[in-house]
């Protein structure tokens, strides 16, 4: 069951509202005209084939793109107050071999120590603290490069959710992620936004997730094609076009 975002208006720092933004990189046109809503609470899905522009778009709404439009995070004639926004990217490569392990990791986004030296105990107490949100305290010695696709998206959105954000972005989540791990990690999704009451907007290729997770999904490619439920979206024909496929099934 999805959950139920904030009704009424949105005049927290959670809400995205994006109005006619259209990117362009030199002489080519990104994305032209979106426009979305993204509410307190919900969870929003990006879709569109490859190359339609939704990495474009989550780097223009982090600010690491040039657009045109209005990206604010409240609602028209309310102020709008920036927002702490958490970011998982496509999941990087890492060496197998690469004695790095995930406490070194933390170590070096998270404090000024040279991870050479170790964490101190205070700093160790709080990478437990953020692999726990993401039920990972056991990976917090194992090295980087051998976890899982799903371990590794585990650490990377446990540093995403330090210092709790208001917005979670995430492209491509369930990226080199096993069916059972997808299951999980969605789970955990939901877990989180209900826990600490912030939106996520994710990107994603895989559809057989969103009909019981996401309440909104957009269909992108350059420009929003439609717009609207999960059951809508994948039974339209906007999406039968873009993928050749109907309801998310080939």
């Amino acid at each position: 069951m999805r959950f139920a975002p904030h009704g009424g208006s949105c005049g927290h720092s959670c809400c995205l509202r994006v109005e006619n933004v259209s990117v362009r990189i030199g002489s080519d046109s990104i994305l032209k005209d979106v426009n979305l809503h993204v509410h307190c609470g919900e969870m929003v899905a990006l879709i569109g084939p490859n190359g339609a522009g939704k990495s474009t778009f989550l780097k223009t709404v982090l600010g690491e793109r040039e657009y045109e439009g209005i990206i604010a995070f409240s609602e028209p004639g309310q102020r709008s107050k920036k927002p702490r926004i958490g970011y998982v990217p496509q999941s990087p490569n890492f060496d197998p071999s690469d004695p790095v392990s995930v406490a070194d990791l933390f170590a070096c986004c998270m404090s000024k120590r040279p991870a050479f030296l170790g964490l101190s105990k205070s700093m160790r107490e709080t990478v437990l603290e953020c692999l726990e949100r993401v039920h990972g305290t056991d990976l917090i010695d194992k090295r980087v490069g051998t976890l899982s696709g799903g371990e590794l998206q585990r650490v990377l959105l446990a540093l995403a959710l330090e210092p709790m954000p208001n917005i979670l972005i995430l492209d491509e989540p369930l990226s080199g992620v096993d069916v059972e791990g997808m299951e999980t990690l969605m789970d955990m999704l939901d877990e989180i936004r209900k826990t600490y009451d912030l939106s996520i907007l994710m990107t994603t290729h895989d559809f057989s997730m969103l009909p019981r997770y996401a309440d909104q999904v957009v269909l992108i490619d350059h420009a929003v094609l439609i717009k609207g439920s999960p059951e809508t979206v994948l039974n339209s024909e906007e999406f039968s076009r873009a993928f050749h496929m109907k309801g998310g099934r080939a």
